[in-house]
């Protein structure tokens, strides 16, 4: 199967070294230190979503966000499968509790979507169930903006071969043995149900007031840098470097309804 040509590096960006790469991330990563020093003393509170496959770069991406930010005033939310008390209570109700609060930056890997991917692909909870949350998250999303909070949700999306590749590696590599899970074992095998779902996802929960952006994530270097300037460009800040945040649109842009028609996801 060929890969498909969408998720190739930028032709405005190509393939960069990891001099280059290291430089770019630093000057980043100092980005967002200002952004911290300027939500900390405004009392503001962000919430940032990363969905997507598994492989598909949430973990390393998060870690170069997080790597020089206060543990304090940051956060990062990676819940494991709900307990028998949490599927008996409101779904949204153990994700709340980890909500920010005041001068916070939280980041969820993996959220309250995952009734709309694994779940629901896996059989974990029933139509009814998922069609409930469908018809719920606009609501639940508007509640929170509507509270103040600034939030962001991105939908990192990696092509069939790349994933193949990058399991088949993490299966290989002793530090990384932590990711396996058997979730993983059937995460190829059911891709074009992934594919459904995530459309679905997308076309349902995407919202004026809570919109969708996807990053293009084949290339890590160019989709860790990308997310981090739009993230920083999408936030208000002092002293930000407005030419150092800007992100290629190539890479990481606005979902439409007609990414899914036009298949500029990953197929």
């Amino acid at each position: 199967m060929a890969t498909d040509k969408t998720h190739q590096p930028s032709p405005a960006e190509p393939n960069i070294s990891r001099g280059d790469y290291k430089a770019e991330l630093h000057a980043l990563q100092v980005e967002f230190v200002k952004l911290q020093r300027h939500y900390i003393a405004r009392g503001e509170r962000i919430l940032v979503l990363l969905e997507g496959r598994d492989a598909a770069g949430k973990d390393g991406s998060i870690k170069r966000i997080v790597a020089h930010l206060s543990p304090r005033e940051t956060r990062v939310v990676a819940l494991g499968k709900p307990s028998d008390l949490d599927t008996r209570a409101w779904y949204f109700q153990r994700y709340v509790a980890h909500l920010p609060v005041a001068e916070e930056l939280v980041i969820f890997n993996r959220s309250w979507y995952n009734r709309a991917g694994v779940e629901h692909v896996m059989d974990f909870c029933t139509k009814a169930q998922y069609h409930e949350f469908m018809q719920s998250v606009p609501r639940f999303e508007q509640m929170l903006i509507d509270s103040g909070i600034q939030l962001l949700k991105y939908y990192l999306d990696i092509s069939k071969d790349e994933q193949k590749a990058r399991l088949a590696a993490r299966r290989k590599d002793p530090l990384k043995q932590w990711k396996i899970s058997p979730i993983d074992a059937v995460a190829v095998q059911h891709w074009d149900a992934y594919s459904t779902a995530r459309d679905l996802m997308l076309l349902g929960s995407h919202t004026a007031a809570a919109p969708w952006s996807v990053v293009r994530t084949d290339s890590k270097r160019h989709a860790r840098l990308n997310l981090m300037r739009d993230i920083l460009c999408r936030l208000h800040y002092a002293g930000r470097s407005k030419g150092l945040i800007a992100p290629d649109r190539n890479i990481v842009f606005g979902f439409t309804p007609d990414c899914v028609s036009d298949q500029r996801l990953a197929r």
